[in-house]
């Protein structure tokens, strides 16, 4: 909004630089509830017993970040360049897909809570792109009555001068 007034053009990398400065905020916030609560200790305790070893555990932990912010700068991109709506129906199919992953990587049993969360979501990205192509559709049918109709009373306009 105040770069709406300002009459700023919002470009993409206008949008990065806001989420850049709203991470480094939210990090620095989290930071300091960690100091203040010595939660850190617990990190290296956690480290410790983590099956696969203290440095794969660390490993995790730091690409499970750089997973994340690159989820986010996808979701950024697509609000940016299409819809928030599309956004979130993207999101809503990425999330049964990783169970189905989890299933076929890590022999995860296939509950009825998955079976129902893919089943919704999946019902949700059909009826979105339903709806976008019948829109569309509809669309293309308007857009043509009115090229005829302008066409039939540009030949009535020069048939009867």
């Amino acid at each position: 909004l105040t770069y709406k007034k300002a009459k700023q053009a919002v470009s993409y990398t206008l949008v990065l630089e806001m989420q850049l400065v709203m991470c480094v905020f939210a990090t620095s916030f989290c930071t300091v509830g960690m100091l203040v609560n010595n939660d850190f200790q617990a990190i290296a305790r956690e480290a410790r017993t983590y099956e696969l070893g203290e440095t794969k555990y660390y490993i995790v932990v730091v690409w499970s970040a750089i997973v994340w912010q690159c989820f986010f700068l996808g979701a950024i991109g697509v609000i940016f360049y299409s819809s928030s709506l599309l956004s979130g129906i993207v999101i809503t199919v990425l999330l049964p897909a990783t169970e189905i992953l989890a299933i076929i990587f890590y022999h995860e049993k296939f509950q009825a809570e998955k079976g129902l969360s893919l089943f919704l979501s999946l019902w949700g990205f059909i009826s979105y792109f339903y709806g976008e192509m019948k829109k569309n559709k509809s669309k293309n049918n308007i857009d043509q009555s009115n090229d005829q109709t302008q066409a039939t009373e540009t030949e009535a306009n020069y048939a009867n001068p």
